[in-house]
């Protein structure tokens, strides 16, 4: 669970976040509306529900496709690069990505070259699985997996970060930069809402606790047909 002194950290935290890190855009599909509510009011509104991780395969979710643009050679994985690039990579034939600089919010690092990212599913996959998309079709498990149209969904990272996260929740980890703890808690809320993911008791009461933590933050989502 939370470790008492993360509430206390994140009070301070809020004072100094938006001079560490940068925000991510909005939403820039508006075929459906897009909500902008308070992050505890976004975490009542998640549906509870207990997890079931029996049949998961990684594999059950096709990540990494052609993304927008199936002739370019860049697939999903790619385009995240090249979309949070602060310093923008070299593109070189088949989409191979040279130079750049990337800023990783989860630790409150500058990585290059690209290689040294990972892609972090903000909910991961095996979340999202045991969250109620073990009874999604796989076309639409594809589209959660390779979600482009929000900034929030996929998340180019340091692999360290990523991989110290793995398929844990919130009441199980959270970035070890502390000033990105309301952000995440706000991303991880808005990515449930926006594809109908459920969270399990122990989850949501983790969720309440850092909501409390954030008060000034909001959750901005898109639902997803």
């Amino acid at each position: 669970m939370i470790k008492s002194f993360r509430r206390a950290a994140v009070a301070v935290a809020l004072l100094v976040v938006s001079l560490v890190a940068p925000t991510p855009a909005q939403a820039q599909d508006r075929s459906t509306p897009v909500f902008t509510v308070p992050l505890a009011a976004a975490v009542r509104a998640l549906p509870v529900a207990a997890e079931v991780r029996d049949g998961y395969k990684r594999t059950s979710f096709k990540h990494w496709n052609a993304g927008r643009n199936p002739t370019d050679g860049c697939n999903t994985r790619a385009e995240v690069l090249l979309s949070e690039a602060v310093d923008p990579p070299q593109v070189l034939p088949g989409c191979k990505l040279s130079g750049g600089r990337w800023w990783s919010y989860y630790d409150s690092k500058w990585i290059t070259p690209a290689g040294a990212l990972d892609v972090d599913h903000m909910v991961p996959l095996a979340e999202a699985w045991d969250s109620g998309a073990s009874q999604w079709t796989a076309a639409r498990r594809e589209a959660y997996a390779n979600d482009l149209d929000v900034p929030t969904s996929l998340v180019a990272v340091s692999a360290a970060a990523n991989r110290s996260k793995a398929d844990q929740d919130p009441a199980e980890w959270l970035p070890p930069a502390v000033e990105a703890t309301c952000r995440y808690v706000s991303e991880w809320t808005g990515t449930k809402l926006r594809w109908g993911l459920t969270a399990d008791a122990v989850e949501l009461e983790a969720l309440k606790q850092l909501a409390e933590a954030c008060p000034g933050t909001t959750v901005t989502y898109q639902p997803v047909p």
